[in-house]
């Protein structure tokens, strides 16, 4: 390939389209808001707080969050076992003990409404009709966030229609180079342990 077909090449590439970073608030605002979610007293406010904290707190994939299973959630050493990835490989995701407690009280409560489950059961289950105990779907997971999203009224500052559940993985990579920033730490070095992460 030629220089000219190499930049004619390059140029087609899609451009990615920027997101919405998340402030601090209007995280908060979302987890208070799916903790509302009806009909109460219930479990559902409880997954759907606990399953956009996780993605907030660890930069999870959406994917990533519904595949997991009682076994891959390790509450005593504060590990996440991430398998099947978008590329195939499985990761370990070291949890900050806060999102730790998060997570058992969530468990704690599933597993008082719902029974406790084997290792292999999902860790985030649908709370109603034919769903109630399955694994969550992504599609319910979408429908639910996008009516928060008109509840809170947030305004785009992305490029996609409106802001999206991945845009909290973008947030998360955002808050922690400027925390890293703030530190002194070497952005550069650092980068290559964010994305292993």
């Amino acid at each position: 390939m030629d220089g000219l077909a190499a930049t004619e090449a390059i140029r087609r590439l899609p451009e990615r389209q920027a997101p919405h970073i998340f402030s601090e608030t209007e995280i908060v605002d979302l987890l208070a808001a799916a903790r509302r979610l009806g009909p109460a007293p219930g479990l559902r406010g409880a997954v759907y707080e606990t399953l956009f904290g996780l993605i907030a707190a660890t930069g999870m994939r959406i994917g990533e969050a519904l595949s997991l299973c009682n076994g891959d959630v390790d509450l005593k050493d504060g590990m996440l076992t991430i398998r099947r990835t978008k590329f195939g490989k499985s990761r370990q995701i070291p949890m900050h003990p806060t999102t730790v407690d998060a997570l058992r009280r969530y468990r704690w409560l599933r597993d008082l409404a719902e029974g406790a489950s084997a290792d292999d059961g999902p860790f985030f289950v649908g709370t109603r009709g034919r769903r109630r105990g399955l694994p969550l779907g992504t599609h319910q997971v979408h429908c639910v966030f996008g009516n928060l999203r008109q509840q809170l009224g947030w305004g785009n500052r992305g490029a996609h229609h409106a802001p999206r559940i991945h845009d909290l993985r973008h947030t998360f990579v955002v808050h922690r180079i400027v925390l890293w920033q703030a530190q002194g730490v070497d952005i550069d070095q650092a980068m290559l342990s964010l994305s292993t992460y």
